[in-house]
């Protein structure tokens, strides 16, 4: 670099003479870049001319410095070769943006100027300080200010700024390879193993920071006092992977060696009760024709629909092993008796044509074989004309003529009010039509909890010792609004939905998942049926080659980000947590001398989770940019990528998760968090064929635990992934679904018989 004395030309001359492993670095830069010494004019006499080194030519070869880079560059990137490919371009725009900001002569016509970085550093800095302040200032206006803290930001900027004096400062005697390996150290040591979700990544960091310390003591000059001692800068890095190591070695052998004894853990007590369940389930179905219409009558007080004896045959025939099993569609179909046959079909011609109803009316035909499904703007109906048209084809003739609503967004519609009011306006009974699209919705949807929870309770289930932890225990319960008031500041859809269109009124509208407190009539979501959410065996992993942790990568769908709020949104939520994003107070079950207790512990063993956002939308500008500062966003992720671990996660979107049978059909055993009621509820039992997750998730890190870190607890696992798979092969499929739907559209039918008197049935 030149130099404006002759004394620091001849300290530099100094420097480089009798150091062949300082000139065989400098000959890499050299060999690798357009004529260095002219663009950052190095002054070195013909005497100096770089050598190679026979001292350490693994270190100071181009080949072993571009293997060093490589493999820094692609642990810094999670070994993702798009990611580090597509890095190139910004690294490129930033050099262009540094090209113009740097000063030169008026005659210097070079694209790479010639630069004193003394002399130029001063306006350098300047020019880059305010193009950096006024992009601030516009991103401010155009989005509004970051709600990052601003005394963190600026410390952080302070110590950048010093490293960059320092660094500056160091080159005077060395070489500038000594920055780029400051800059590269200072990323790979400073990374935190506590946050890894994988062995070999947190490995890889320590040998990346290994690799940036060696090039850094080997570019120093050799006689430079105390240049080995650098290598105890070491410990920066080594302390906190060894401690990360012990953390992990210590909390797995806790939970070893935890319910050992006697004592039985929560997860085993829920699953043998869930084996009892299942087994009455099955035990209860009725075997013939004639016992299948007697459980019905018993059950709803009523004689089946006209076309119960086909479908009858047709379950039959296909093998379903539920054929009494549908209460939920008696309970979706059950308030609308009150309401004659005339008046339903008068109230869906009604609600079809208000504007914006967001409703798709499909009319079908049992005897012509055919389904018209038609909407006021929209082409696409998401499937839902081929799932009837597929089930027409298959009963032929069997079915009735019916018309269904069939509602497009993702969120539930309906609403019942407890009494609804008989005033009528027009011939029509009133219907209250609210968009509460990216607004709270918790108060409009349980106002009518009371008359709700007596209409819609449930059974109490034998309790289970959970000792503290909330284990979902009930299901039912668990999904209950009414029960739980503190959801309303847990879950998107209630706080800032992306969609919300309420209907008050009876109106028998068709949605694939509902809450406890709405009235949405269930049917399968032909979501299932496309091809991104199919289960191909091929691409699956048998049980012993899955990773042994938790797996979810998605989108930040569930809700619209308009504030801050957004940290309590569910999927948020639940990757911070993954993430380990907040040292917080985590709740574990330890077993000692025969008693449980909870212990309280702020470590997470990260490689039990893999769990990150791949996309953030569904947000403002502002809040977008929020998240993707907060989160440790991944690219994309195969879909498939679930399958190689033994754990899946499935949670809530803006509606319900598309992929869950998928799961199911698996060979992994999925952990489900939802308040949206599905089709599936009544022949799923959780412990046996999923594990349930509470909407708080306190649990969640002992079970994990349990799961992935004891033998009782990976036996299990596989126990409930081999349940759940099996199940899913005879009560999951696309007939069963076909199966629910032919039963639903007969008791629809006879709902919408013009001839049926109110509460005649």
């Amino acid at each position: 670099m030149r130099t404006s004395t002759r004394s620091q030309k001849k300290t530099l001359r100094s420097i480089t003479e009798g150091e062949p492993h300082l000139q065989a670095h400098c000959g890499f830069w050299q060999a690798a870049l357009p004529r260095p010494e002219r663009h950052f004019q190095f002054e070195v006499d013909a005497e100096q001319t770089l050598k190679s080194s026979i001292v350490r030519p693994h270190v100071n070869t181009i080949w072993s410095n571009i293997l060093v880079a490589s493999c820094i560059i692609l642990t810094l990137s999670n070994w993702n070769t798009r990611r580090s490919v597509l890095s190139i371009i910004p690294t490129a725009a930033l050099l262009v943006v540094y090209l113009a900001l740097i000063p030169r002569p008026v005659k210097d016509s070079c694209f790479l100027p010639a630069v004193d970085i003394e002399h130029d550093i001063g306006p350098l800095s300047m020019r880059v300080t305010i193009v950096l302040i006024s992009a601030l200032g516009i991103e401010t206006i155009a989005i509004g200010p970051s709600t990052t803290s601003v005394a963190p930001t600026l410390m952080l900027g302070l110590a950048k700024a010093m490293s960059w004096y320092l660094m500056a400062l160091m080159t005077r005697y060395t070489s500038w390879c000594v920055a780029t390996g400051l800059g590269t150290f200072s990323l790979t040591s400073t990374y935190d193993p506590f946050r890894s979700s994988s062995e070999v990544q947190a490995l890889l960091y320590v040998v990346a920071s290994f690799l940036a310390l060696g090039q850094i003591i080997h570019a120093i000059p050799k006689q430079t006092r105390a240049r080995t001692k650098l290598w105890a800068c070491s410990i920066f890095f080594l302390l906190p992977y060894l401690a990360n190591v012990l953390a992990i070695r210590h909390a797995r052998s806790s939970a070893q060696h935890s319910f050992d004894n006697s004592q039985e853990h929560p997860v085993e007590a829920l699953i043998k009760r869930a084996e009892a369940d299942f087994e009455s389930l099955l035990r209860k179905q009725s075997q013939t024709y004639t016992a299948a219409c007697g459980e019905y009558h018993r059950r709803y007080g009523m004689n089946p629909p006209p076309g119960f004896e086909a479908w009858y045959e047709f379950a039959t025939l296909h093998q379903s092993p539920i054929i009494d099993d549908f209460n939920m569609i008696y309970n979706n179909v059950s308030p609308f008796w009150r309401l004659s046959g005339s008046e339903v079909l008068q109230i869906m011609r009604h609600v079809e044509n208000t504007p914006e109803s967001e409703l798709w009316l499909c009319t079908i035909s049992g005897h012509q074989v055919k389904t018209h499904c038609r909407h006021h703007h929209r082409r696409f109906d998401r499937h839902v004309q081929r799932l009837f048209e597929s089930l027409v084809g298959e009963v032929r003739g069997d079915l009735p003529d019916l018309k269904v609503l069939v509602n497009h967004l993702d969120e539930p519609r309906v609403l019942f009010p407890p009494q609804p009011k008989e005033v009528k306006q027009h011939g029509h009974r009133l219907l209250n039509v609210t968009n509460m699209s990216r607004q709270p919705v918790w108060d409009s949807i349980t106002r009518y909890c009371p008359a709700q929870e007596s209409r819609r309770g449930a059974g109490i289930k034998d309790p289970v010792a959970t000792f503290g932890l909330p284990f979902v225990t009930d299901a039912f319960a668990a999904m209950s609004l009414c029960r739980h008031p503190e959801y309303s500041a847990l879950h998107g859809l209630f706080m800032s939905p992306m969609s919300f269109r309420l209907l008050e009124g009876l109106v028998p509208i068709l949605s694939t998942g509902s809450l406890s407190t709405m009235d949405d009539i269930i049917y399968p979501s032909p979501a299932y049926a496309e091809a991104e959410f199919q289960y191909v065996d091929i691409h699956d992993v048998e049980w012993d080659n899955k990773r042994n942790n938790l797996y979810w990568a998605g989108s930040t769908t569930g809700g619209f980000v308009s504030d801050d709020k957004w940290r309590q949104y569910h999927r948020q939520r639940f990757v911070k947590l993954g993430q380990n994003m907040e040292k917080q107070k985590h709740d574990y079950l330890r077993e000692r001398n025969g008693v449980i207790s909870r212990v309280k512990s702020s470590f997470l063993n990260s490689r039990s989770f893999d769990v990150a956002f791949t996309k953030v939308f569904q947000c403002e500008r502002r809040f977008c940019r929020d998240q993707r500062a907060f989160f440790a966003v991944k690219p994309w992720a195969d879909k498939d990528q679930a399958l190689r671990s033994r754990l899946v996660f499935d949670l809530d979107g803006n509606g319900i998760s598309g992929r869950y049978n998928k799961l199911l059909s698996s060979k992994s055993v999925p952990l489900k968090q939802t308040l949206l009621r599905e089709w599936h509820d009544e022949r799923l039992v959780p412990w046996l064929h999923y594990i349930p997750v509470s909407q708080g998730m306190e649990e969640l890190p002992e079970l994990v635990s349990y799961l992935t870190s004891t033998r009782r607890g990976q036996r299990r696992a596989k126990e409930v992934a081999e349940h759940g798979r099996d199940w899913s092969s005879k009560a999951l499929r696309e007939i069963d679904r076909k199966i629910y739907t032919y039963r639903l559209l007969l008791e629809l039918a006879r709902l919408q018989d013009p001839e049926r008197r109110a509460d005649g049935r």
